[in-house]
């Protein structure tokens, strides 16, 4: 390309590009890249005229060239692909009309910053430095599937996608913004980012953290975040984040926090998160409203599990769910009504976890209160008969987690038997050979089958006092059954 067909804005492009210097067309200091159709061709810069630049651009011994433009409306396709380009290119305030196609490229750096993009297209390219997209509207797909970025990859504060019926239709399906099986070195910033349909990121690799904080991914009934088999370096934060649609990170890996403290999760009548098969550190959701749609942690594994109660849905799937601490540390009746909430019923499993997780926190009473929630729940599931016989162990000791019930009704009823029999003495079935009555000890010959005072034997009670010892009797037997059935569970727990 010759320095003669190029305009004066061209030119001025050209001659600073050796040198690595800025050029700025900017009129107002806070200009974004927001209004090029607007901008006359004193702005206006070729894509054409860039990409001779940057393949074949001239150079200035002992500089280093670089393409540092400002505020320039460019034309034309930005074709890049499978360039290798050795300088950074930094485009500011750039209005662009057509969508820079980079798809296997190799740069060193690519900045464009509160920018306007038809979108970008850099799948399997790499970045031996950092891709930077913040501040922009982008109205078309971001492709960066495959793509290898040595440093970052920033999306804070820009906007990418169009509303529903915006927008080229043949677009309308596809994700707004796509990083499948991408290797980002560091990290992935998107604070205060707004995506209108899917970010998809299924099988990325992050070395660092993505962080979502305060950012919008909006697919009403849709999947507003997919990242199946992600695996992060730290942490997936999203703390007062909006998330309207699902939420997928099945079989994702986070080692530190998987932070959505204060966010807000909403696909009615669907899962809205749906995070099965994890292994993550910590999972947060601290302040944040009752969840809009099911809940999904099956089979995977956290060490901290911070969740109010409030937070959970009226649908939980938590088959196989395990986690070693739970927090805020809270009651065990705060925390029975969620395992209440599965929708695949009764799981023994959910409950021995949660009893668990009381144990690490050295709060036994909360244990047995869970540990005797899980009977009762186990007790509606049994045939009619089982259930009674469930039913006279919950009341007499709590099956074995309430045992000084048993103490109780054994107290209560010795202390009936000796009333009444003290009152009115049972006539000796042998007068001259019965030793002294002992109301007392009478009583407790006829409740304890297995102590014997000589009572029971010798004295015979009449009339409604005999029923009274048949009551006794029974009521004896049953205690002594009960317990020695609550005491046998109690030590094949230990």
């Amino acid at each position: 390309m010759e320095i003669n067909d190029l305009t004066p804005a061209e030119r001025r492009v050209w001659e600073a590009f050796p040198r690595g210097a800025r050029v700025d067309f900017r009129t107002d200091p806070d200009e974004t890249g927001t209004g090029g159709a607007t901008w006359g061709p004193e702005r206006t810069v070729r894509a054409e005229v860039l990409t001779a630049l940057l393949l074949n651009g001239p150079r200035v011994e002992g500089r280093v060239p670089g393409l540092n433009l400002r505020g320039a409306r460019i034309t034309g396709p930005l074709n890049l692909k499978y360039a290798v380009v050795d300088h950074p290119v930094r485009l500011r305030a750039c209005w662009f009309e057509l969508r820079p196609v980079l798809y296997g490229a190799q740069l060193r750096a690519l900045v464009v910053n509160d920018s306007t993009l038809p979108g970008l297209t850099a799948g399997m390219a790499r970045f031996d430095v950092a891709l930077k997209l913040s501040c922009c509207r982008l109205t078309g797909p971001v492709r960066l599937s495959g793509a290898r970025i040595a440093g970052g990859l920033f999306l804070s504060r820009s906007v990418i996608g169009v509303l529903p019926g915006e927008g080229d239709p043949e677009e309308a399906s596809e994700p707004p913004l796509q990083f499948n099986h991408a290797e980002i070195g560091t990290d992935v910033i998107a604070v205060g980012a707004t995506v209108h349909g899917q970010l998809r990121a299924n099988g990325s690799t992050v070395g660092g953290q993505i962080n979502l904080d305060d950012a919008r991914l909006l697919a009403p009934g849709d999947t507003a975040l997919h990242a199946e088999n992600l695996t992060v370096g730290s942490d997936l934060r999203a703390m007062r984040a909006e998330f309207r649609g699902r939420i997928n990170l099945t079989g994702s890996r986070v080692p530190g926090q998987l932070n959505l403290a204060h966010a807000r999760l909403s696909n009615p009548g669907a899962v809205a998160l749906r995070a099965s098969s994890c292994v993550i550190g910590e999972v947060w959701l601290r302040g944040c409203p009752t969840v809009e749609g099911a809940v999904n942690l099956r089979r995977s594994q956290f060490d901290l599990l911070h969740v109010p109660p409030g937070t959970w849905p009226r649908r939980l799937r938590i088959d196989g769910l395990t986690y070693r601490t739970l927090a805020p540390h809270l009651p065990a009746t705060d925390r029975l009504p969620a395992l209440e909430r599965e929708e695949s019923g009764y799981l023994p499993y959910a409950y021995e976890q949660l009893a668990a997780a009381y144990r690490t926190a050295g709060d036994e009473t909360a244990a047995r209160t869970v540990q005797l929630a899980k009977l009762r729940r186990h007790r509606r599931t049994l045939p009619r008969p089982a259930r009674l016989w469930g039913l006279l162990q919950d009341v007499t000791v709590g099956y074995g987690f309430r045992p000084l019930r048993a103490a109780g009704w054994l107290a209560a009823l010795l202390m009936t038997g000796a009333i009444a029999y003290g009152l009115h003495p049972p006539r000796a079935l042998k007068p001259g050979e019965a030793p002294d009555f002992n109301a007392v000890f009478y009583t407790i010959d006829l409740m304890v089958p297995i102590v014997g005072f000589g009572q029971e034997s010798a004295y015979a009670p009449g009339g409604w006092y005999q029923w009274l010892s048949y009551l006794l009797i029974v009521t004896g037997w049953i205690l002594a059954t009960t317990t020695a059935a609550g005491v046998s569970r109690s030590l094949q727990r230990q």
